[in-house]
C-alpha cells in the first residue's frame, strides 16, 4: 500500500494495510523471540508499570502472539501483549487465547491501534513487509516507528517455514539501526543461504555493487576458510567466521549472541545504496 494509499486508509477510520497469506507454525519465531527479549529487556525493566508490546500480522493462528508474550513475561511479568490482524476472522479466532488484560487480539494495522494512544515499547512485523512491494517498505517503516515509545524497538524481518532461517532489522524511532541474522548452524550449508530471507528492503539488493552482497560474498569466505574449525563443531566455525569478518565489518553484538547461531551489525553497513 502505498503512503498516498495508507493515509486515506487511516482518515477513513480503516485498518492501513492488505491482507497477507497469513501463515504459520508453533515456535516459527522463535529465534526473533530469543533476540527481542535481550534486546529489549532494558527497556521492559525500566518501564512503566504494564509496558504494551506488539505483535504485528500475526497470521491466521495466534501462535507467534503468545509465543513472545511468555517470553517477555520472563523478563518483565506484567508486560501487556496486543496481538493485531487486519484480517477479522483472525481476531476473532485469536480470542479462545486471549488473557484480557495481559494478552488481547483486535483488528487493526500499520496504524497500530492501542488504547488512550498508548505507544508500545514493541512492535514486531514478521513475514508481514515481505508481501509487500520493495518501494512500499520505507513508509511502513516510517509509520510503525512513529508509533513507538521512546525507547521503543520494531523488529521487521522473515524467516522460512519452520524458523531455521532468519533476518530481521531493528528499528528505533528514528529509523533502521541493525541487521540480524540467526540460523540453525547444523543445518547450514553456507551464511549466504540466509539471503533468500533478508527483510523485504534488501531481498532485491543481493546483487554485485550492493553493500549486503559484499557482506554476504565476505561471510561465505570466512566461512570457507573457517572450515578446519569444523572438526570441532559447527559453531566452533561459526564463531571463527563471525570473528574473521568482524575485522573489516562492524559487528555490533557479542560472542555469547554468535553462539546462538546470531549475527548483527550496523544498518549503515549494508543499507541499499
Amino acid at each position: 500500500m502505498s503512503a498516498a494509499a495508507g493515509a486515506r486508509a487511516a482518515k477513513s477510520g480503516k485498518p492501513v494495510g492488505a491482507i497477507t497469506r497469513g501463515t504459520t507454525n508453533p515456535n516459527r519465531l522463535r529465534r526473533q523471540d530469543r533476540w527481542i527479549a535481550h534486546a529489549l529487556a532494558p527497556a521492559l525493566r525500566h518501564a512503566d508499570a504494564g509496558p504494551v508490546v506488539v505483535d504485528l500480522g500475526y497470521g491466521a493462528a495466534p501462535w507467534t502472539a503468545v509465543e513472545l508474550f511468555e517470553r517477555l513475561r520472563a523478563v518483565r511479568a506484567d508486560v501487556r501483549m496486543v496481538g493485531i490482524e487486519i484480517e477479522p476472522d483472525r481476531v476473532a479466532a485469536a480470542q479462545r487465547v486471549a488473557r484480557p488484560p495481559a494478552l488481547t487480539f483486535r483488528r487493526g494495522g500499520f496504524e497500530v491501534p492501542l488504547d488512550g494512544g498508548e505507544r508500545p515499547l514493541l512492535i514486531r512485523a514478521a513475514n508481514v513487509l515481505r508481501q509487500y512491494e520493495e518501494d512500499e517498505v520505507t513508509a511502513a517503516w516510517q509509520r510503525l516507528c512513529a508509533r513507538l515509545a521512546p525507547d521503543g524497538l520494531l523488529v521487521e524481518g522473515t524467516c522460512d517455514e519452520i524458523g531455521r532461517k532468519q533476518a530481521w532489522v531493528a528499528l528505533g524511532p528514528e529509523g533502521p539501526r541493525t541487521l540480524t541474522l540467526s540460523a540453525h548452524l547444523a543445518s547450514l550449508e553456507r551464511p549466504s543461504d540466509l539471503a533468500e530471507r533478508l527483510p523485504k528492503a534488501l531481498i532485491h539488493r543481493n546483487v554485485p555493487g550492493e553493500p549486503v552482497h559484499d557482506f554476504l560474498r565476505d561471510l561465505d569466505r570466512a566461512w570457507a576458510a573457517a572450515a578446519p574449525y569444523a572438526d570441532f563443531g559447527v559453531r566452533q566455525r561459526w564463531l571463527a567466521t563471525t570473528r574473521a569478518v568482524a575485522a573489516s565489518w562492524p559487528l555490533t553484538d557479542t560472542q555469547a549472541r554468535h553462539r546462538l547461531g546470531e549475527l548483527t551489525l550496523r544498518w549503515d553497513a549494508v543499507a541499499p545504496t
